[in-house]
């Protein structure tokens, strides 16, 4: 299933939301032109759990917050740009909308955090770089199912070679798509070298973490 848009209105510009996008894809544009010294770039820059874990508590908790938030922005591929940059696209937008765009901006950056823990917690000793704005949007997505249960998601639905449009109530796409994530992330635990270096147990934190930052910061005006 791949989402097309919502069907949910919203009364504001999605103002953060958008230069969340932009900035992302001026971020990868920036590592498309590293051409060879990219591998370098990633292993100084994007946040690996190990460097956390391994070394002295304080300054390297410090680091560790500056690299999750560094790597929130960095991604592997222009599939996995555009496909985090739907979703946020798609969601993002209202959850903004009830947020307000300051206390959505500061949502992102905590979900993002909140994500990238949960990795860690379930693997402390990876050395794979964790790059991706995923954690953070698995947070918006936790978000918007709590505010908007009931709202319809558009989607392309494929079955072999036949495809098809439908509209999938938001209660019954988000959690099939957490329970996608979590059964990955449990077969990572089986199998780590199987999963391709995905951070299945960052969409799983961030997913959960999402209605609990809701709650924290306030659900912002009603609808």
């Amino acid at each position: 299933m791949i989402p097309l848009r919502d069907l949910q209105p919203r009364r504001g510009a999605p103002i953060v939301t958008v230069l969340l996008i932009v900035a992302n894809a001026l971020v990868f544009l920036y590592e498309l032109s590293l051409g060879p010294g990219l591998d370098r770039y990633l292993l100084q820059a994007a946040f690996i759990p190990a460097r956390l874990t391994e070394g002295p508590v304080v300054l390297s908790f410090g680091f560790g917050i500056a690299s999750a938030l560094v790597s929130m922005f960095l991604h592997g591929g222009w599939l996995h740009l555009l496909g985090n940059m739907l979703y946020l696209w798609i969601f993002g937008d209202n959850v903004e909308d009830r947020l307000g765009h300051a206390r959505f901006l500061l949502f992102y950056l905590l979900a993002g955090l909140a994500a990238t823990f949960a990795q860690v917690i379930a693997n402390p000793g990876s050395e794979v770089p964790m790059i991706g704005a995923s954690g953070a949007i698995s947070g918006v997505l936790g978000a918007y199912l709590f505010l908007h249960p009931k709202a319809r998601i558009r989607t392309l639905f494929f079955f072999f070679i036949f495809f098809t449009r439908i509209d999938v109530p938001a209660l019954v796409f988000l959690p099939v798509w957490f329970l996608m994530q979590f059964v990955s992330a449990y077969a990572s635990l089986q199998a780590p070298a199987a999963q391709g270096g995905v951070a299945w147990f960052a969409h799983v934190g961030g997913f959960v973490a999402g209605p609990v930052l809701l709650m924290l910061l306030g659900r912002g005006r009603d609808d």
